[in-house]
């Protein structure tokens, strides 16, 4: 896999892949190592997940063999992630309206990105997502995990609770969004608890810092 990189007011870096399962797996150790290059102030483990769930998706909804490219662009407060396909299909976030796996990827892009969103291309369409730099990260941490236990605790129906009760809710939210995390990296071949312990280190690492 080769790529080349651009150095202006920013920095960006195109890499072409083939979708494939194996290729996933290059393109984040890629990412991984271009990161680390620039000195880019951002998790790269959260980076190299949101790679996977781009990737990931053309394999799956574009199809074995398709070619595609990420391209990565730092701009000082943000890190973008691109990931351009000759296909026009849009993805969904209403997984009522498909199978299990349809729009999980996505959602948790929503839940570990800044923002994100899609758009179509002359050749296909970009899926793309922002991450946040810089001390604003850890603040943008804790919003971003408030909108996905509400969003969570809202799907599994029932009025509204308020006060203690509200906590209590989103506590057990919490509980079953990890859960329902361990499970997903346990389908995809990675060992639960090594996930908690990277994600107990780099929790423990931000709050040291902050």
């Amino acid at each position: 896999m080769r790529g080349y990189e651009v150095t202006e007011a920013r920095l960006r870096c195109v890499m072409p892949f083939g979708a494939a399962p194996a290729e996933v797996g290059l393109l984040r150790r890629a990412t991984a190592k271009q990161l680390i290059r620039w000195g880019t102030p951002v998790a790269v483990d959260e980076a190299e997940l949101l790679v996977t769930e781009l990737a990931t998706n053309v394999v799956k909804h574009v199809g074995e063999g398709a070619s595609a490219t990420l391209i990565l662009e730092w701009r000082g407060e943000r890190l973008r992630l691109e990931v351009h396909d000759k296909s026009r299909a849009m993805p969904s976030l209403d997984l009522a309206s498909c199978d299990g796996e349809c729009g999980r990827g996505l959602h948790l892009l929503a839940a570990v990105a800044v923002e994100w969103g899609t758009i179509l291309t002359a050749a296909g369409k970009a899926v793309w997502c922002e991450m946040a730099t810089g001390e604003g990260s850890l603040c943008r941490r804790l919003e971003r995990a408030a909108e996905a236990l509400e969003q969570y605790d809202g799907a599994r129906g029932g009025s509204a609770p308020r006060g203690t009760e509200y906590d209590a809710s989103l506590r057990e939210s919490a509980v079953e969004l990890i859960a329902d995390l361990l499970h997903w990296a346990a389908a995809r071949g990675h060992d639960p608890d090594d996930i908690l312990d990277c994600a107990q280190v780099h929790f423990e690492a931000e709050a040291d810092a902050a």
